[in-house]
């Protein structure tokens, strides 16, 4: 897998960032709500115009069109959209790929049926582990992911937990993971940003009692 780094890049709201995450590190950013968090995945995602560059291992990001880019650099917004009727139909189709979606299904907590299931029916839970499934079948270098456990109950939000720290492990991935969590950033042991006033900075342990929620 790849390493991501930022160089120069500028987007609204944010000084330019030099940022460099390791192929297998996780890195934490928190901050007040408004500040910029959401916006730096997706400039980094080029969803969002910015300036500057962004690589993953060797490849920066203006080399190659978007949707390469985006499934290199996968994004997990807040919130998941959804497109088609079915779930199964926001999966990989490909016969090789069906033995590792069924794997991830079950792995956040559903059988192949989901597959069947009308996407309206879905809670805003199953939507986003759905969501989190759906992204890493197509195996990206590294992930961004916003608020991923955010509206989960406490022993989903361990299932997914887990299931993003095995895959970080397993395909040495870079994650770079906006949580406003100060209990699982210190769970999951990553490194920890905070980003306040335009800036990015490393966040120190005083700050978790004290940040602002969303």
């Amino acid at each position: 897998m790849s390493a991501l780094r930022l160089q120069a890049l500028r987007l609204r709201l944010l000084e330019p960032v030099d940022l460099s995450i390791e192929a297998g590190e996780l890195v934490f950013l928190s901050g007040p709500s408004g500040a910029g968090k959401s916006l730096l995945l997706r400039a980094i995602a080029d969803l969002d115009p910015s300036t500057g560059e962004a690589w993953c291992g060797k490849t920066a990001r203006s080399s190659v069109p978007a949707h390469v880019w985006r499934r290199r650099v996968g994004l997990l917004p807040a919130e998941s959209g959804w497109w088609a009727d079915s779930v199964g139909a926001h999966f990989p189709q490909a016969a090789a790929a069906q033995t590792s979606r069924t794997a991830l299904l079950e792995r956040v907590g559903f059988g192949p049926e989901v597959l069947d299931w009308e996407v309206r029916r879905l809670s805003t839970g199953e939507r986003q582990r759905l969501a989190l499934a759906r992204l890493l079948a197509n195996r990206p270098e590294v992930l961004l992911l916003d608020e991923a456990s955010a509206n989960l109950d406490p022993d989903n939000r361990t299932r997914v937990e887990a299931v993003i720290a095995d895959y970080r492990a397993d395909e040495a991935a870079a994650v770079l993971w906006v949580s406003h969590d100060p209990e699982q950033r210190a769970r999951m042991n990553g490194r920890r940003l905070l980003i306040r006033d335009g800036r990015i900075t490393p966040e120190l342990p005083a700050t978790d009692a004290a940040e602002p929620r969303p």
